[in-house]
């Protein structure tokens, strides 16, 4: 098989359990309903280590166009595959978010919440702040990469890793994953959010491209900004890593004081957008 091919099995496989478990706790008349962040994050932690176990040996099991860009940044992988890689993840995304659809297809129109329909598919901001959503992946992404590396860089059993990372991707959903339902990923979210565009899903509503940027743009940032962050501190032993991280906190930190006044939107007194961010 090749690592195109790889790269799309994995992130169908990714989709089709973290959409999935998203689709069972928020869809009408699911035997999951209501079931809460505690089982997403797992389902999501569980899909991203069963789709690693799938294809890690034939592709690497990116399945994350941030962790491919941002292993490029450092050298670990080479610059001329990115574009097939990304492309083989964005179909994944999109033939798994399909596959969620059909798999739940008649709960679609026994659902009246336009925003938990497009929660099964792509994520939505708990608060609508563009300074602080796009920081949040940011932020977000950059501790999946920079921890995958640091991972990557620790000897465990044999077939152990997948299991550790998809307990970190659990850690993460727990606890920076209330903002925008991190994301931390753009397959993950774009290629289901061109899905619910697309697929006759029963009572849809927008798939707010508004949005859609943050989560491509904000991951890409983060995917570099954690490389880099890991390079320049644990591979090149410079502390230059800590004062980068210092500076650029103190830049975010500017930059919301700023832009503080900024207009907030809470969702939940906002009907039609999307309750649960995912």
């Amino acid at each position: 098989m090749s690592a195109f091919l790889g790269e799309i099995i994995g992130t169908m496989i990714l989709i089709i359990f973290g959409g999935g478990v998203v689709g069972g706790v928020v869809l009408n008349k699911s035997k999951a309903q209501n079931s809460g962040w505690i089982v997403i994050t797992m389902g999501w932690g569980f899909a991203v280590a069963f789709g690693v176990y799938a294809v890690g040996s034939i592709s690497g099991a990116h399945l994350n166009p941030a962790v491919t860009v941002g292993f490029a940044s450092i050298g670990q992988f080479p610059w001329a595959d990115v574009p097939t890689y990304i492309a083989a993840q964005m179909i994944g995304a999109f033939l798994g978010a399909t596959i969620v659809w059909l798999y739940y297809y008649p709960h679609w129109k026994a659902t009246e919440d336009k925003g938990a329909k497009l929660a099964v598919f792509s994520t939505d901001p708990a608060i609508a702040h563009t300074p602080s959503n796009f920081i949040s992946e940011v932020l977000g992404t950059a501790v999946l990469v920079f921890g995958l590396l640091s991972i990557g860089a620790n000897q465990f059993t044999e077939g152990l890793n997948p299991i550790i990372v998809g307990f970190f991707i659990t850690a993460i959903g727990l606890s920076l994953g209330g903002t925008t339902g991190y994301a931390i990923n753009p397959a993950r979210d774009l290629g289901p959010r061109i899905a619910h565009f697309l697929l006759p899903i029963a009572g849809k509503g927008s798939s707010n491209w508004k949005y859609a940027w943050i989560p491509v743009v904000g991951p890409i940032v983060g995917g570099v900004l954690g490389s880099q962050f890991y390079q320049v501190l644990f591979v090149n032993g410079s502390e230059m890593g800590l004062y980068i991280l210092i500076g650029l906190l103190a830049i975010i930190v500017l930059g919301v004081r700023f832009t503080s006044g900024s207009k907030t939107v809470d969702i939940n007194k906002t009907p039609n957008m999307n309750k649960q961010a995912l």
